[in-house]
């Protein structure tokens, strides 16, 4: 979707790009003490569960029109390192 976005919308200086999340503590993810207190945490090479201010930086750089005016289609993975296998 986002490649597709990217040549629909590039003519209109729009830029699409993903960000793909790996755990983030909310709501959605349930209390950290729920089952198994270790479960992400265990899984996760940097050993922590994000919280939504981790991802503050690249939303900010990717809404800055300075930083990051070339980059579109692009799909970045903030997730401790989750997404190249985990810990084993």
């Amino acid at each position: 979707m986002t490649k597709s976005l990217v040549t629909e919308l590039s003519q209109y200086k729009i830029r699409i790009n993903t960000i793909n999340p790996g755990p983030v503590q909310s709501d959605l993810l349930g209390s950290p003490n729920k089952h198994d207190p270790n479960f992400w945490k265990d899984k996760i090479p940097e050993g922590f569960i994000a919280e939504p201010s981790d991802l503050d930086g690249l939303i900010l750089y990717l809404a800055s029109n300075s930083a990051s005016k070339y980059v579109t289609g692009a799909t970045f993975a903030i997730d401790g390192g989750i997404s190249w296998g985990g810990k084993s």
